[in-house]
């Protein structure tokens, strides 16, 4: 059987089995997600210390990532990441176990969160670099589009049903499952034949491949615009673990349930965004599909500040979905296919330093804004810088070029 072009990296066996089995994780990596937001909410009623554990959960990816990426290219990477999700099975049932003897402290879930990070310092770029193992490079693009669409399916069903448990049953249940779910992706992977060896290096210790791979982004102008849009977009713009909770508690007045459709929310935009791109997508992106969709996030960012209806909230929410998707499967796509196989590991280490890495900065910047001035005023804040970067690092590298 033959699938269709719009879904043709399901056409290679081992990226089948790979996806398949996330299709399971990723929705309960979503309830997770909720769940542990609104346990620290629960635990703590701060927008401080939600914005810390977001904080405390990337701070590994921000000091290690780049250790993270030189790891990826000097093991295989299907045994890499077997390990690395079995690490995660463990930390959410520890989580769920501590929820549900009612022992749970926001020390634990700080803890936790922060073992979590340890772990996605190699996942991360470990996952990103692994599909081009398993499609090729004429496939990639569709493979991304495909591992986002399922990814954002996820957040629209994950945060749902995350919501409907806690309200239902207790938080814990969605920290169960999310550990049971991780359990299809280690059978998959185990059935899939691509090891994702390394490539012959260039010698040196793990510091100068690290050093090389910094020197390389650096030096290559489209590359090194692409990280710096998406170290701004990180920082200012997307931190829906923190402003996202705080939007549906504090300016809508709802509930865990609305907090978890608020989230579906922008997993149906994002999952319609990938859709499109996994029809449309074809070879490298031109610069104008990475440029527009960050400006366009940013300003539905900086809208949201006004909003004070749940529905007009949901919809600016799915317009965010579609943007944040867009510009993050170009940015990805651009950077893999314009890297020697040799870095890639490295640059997706640095991809995954500007995506999630900077989070923790994010969080608490926007975590104190809110405290301190109001989710509005935050959710302006950050829309406003969001765009000023954007206009400023794209004036910065033509007149790069031009130079």
């Amino acid at each position: 059987m033959r699938f269709p072009s719009g879904v043709r990296a399901l056409n290679h066996r081992d990226y089948r089995l790979f996806w398949s089995g996330q299709a399971v994780s990723v929705v309960g990596t979503w309830m997770q997600t909720v769940g542990q937001s609104w346990l620290v909410l629960e635990l703590t009623d701060s927008p401080f210390k939600l914005g810390l554990v977001g904080a405390l959960q990337w701070t590994p990816m921000l000091l290690f990532s780049f250790v993270g990426g030189a790891i990826v290219d000097r093991v295989p990477k299907r045994r890499l990441i077997i390990a690395t999700q079995t690490a995660l099975t463990i930390q959410a049932f520890t989580l769920g176990l501590l929820v549900w003897t009612h022992v749970v402290q926001y020390w634990h879930v700080a803890v936790l969160a922060f073992l979590l990070g340890l772990v996605n310092t190699a996942d991360i770029p470990a996952r990103q670099s692994f599909i081009v193992e398993m499609v090729g490079p004429e496939d990639l693009i569709n493979g991304i589009a495909l591992n986002s669409a399922e990814f954002n399916a996820a957040r629209v069903v994950g945060p749902a049903v995350a919501g409907l448990l806690i309200s239902r049953f207790g938080i814990a249940q969605a920290f169960f499952l999310n550990g049971a779910s991780f359990l299809a992706v280690i059978a998959a992977l185990l059935a899939v034949r691509a090891e994702g060896l390394p490539r012959p290096q260039g010698g040196g210790s793990m510091a100068q491949q690290i050093a090389e791979g910094i020197r390389y982004a650096t030096r290559s102008p489209r590359v090194s615009l692409i990280l710096s849009l998406v170290l701004a977009i990180s920082i200012f713009v997307v931190n829906y673990n923190v402003m996202v909770p705080l939007l549906a508690r504090d300016v809508l007045h709802q509930g865990a349930h609305g907090f978890g459709l608020l989230m579906a929310a922008i997993g149906a935009g994002a999952l319609t965004g990938a859709i499109a791109l996994a029809l449309l997508g074809q070879g490298r992106p031109p610069l104008s599909v990475v440029v527009l969709p960050a400006l366009l996030l940013s300003a539905v960012t900086l809208g949201l500040a006004a909003v004070r209806q749940f529905g007009v909230a949901a919809a600016l929410l799915v317009l965010l979905g579609i943007f944040h998707t867009l510009f993050l499967a170009n940015c990805n796509t651009t950077l893999q296919l314009g890297v020697p196989g040799e870095l890639r590991g490295r640059i997706m280490g640095l991809y995954a330093f500007v995506f999630s890495g900077v989070t923790p900065i994010g969080s608490l910047l926007m975590g104190s804004v809110a405290e301190t001035f109001g989710v509005p005023a935050a959710y302006a804040a950050g829309g406003g810088l969001g765009l000023l970067s954007v206009v400023g690092l794209v004036a910065a590298w033509r007149y790069r070029r031009r130079r």
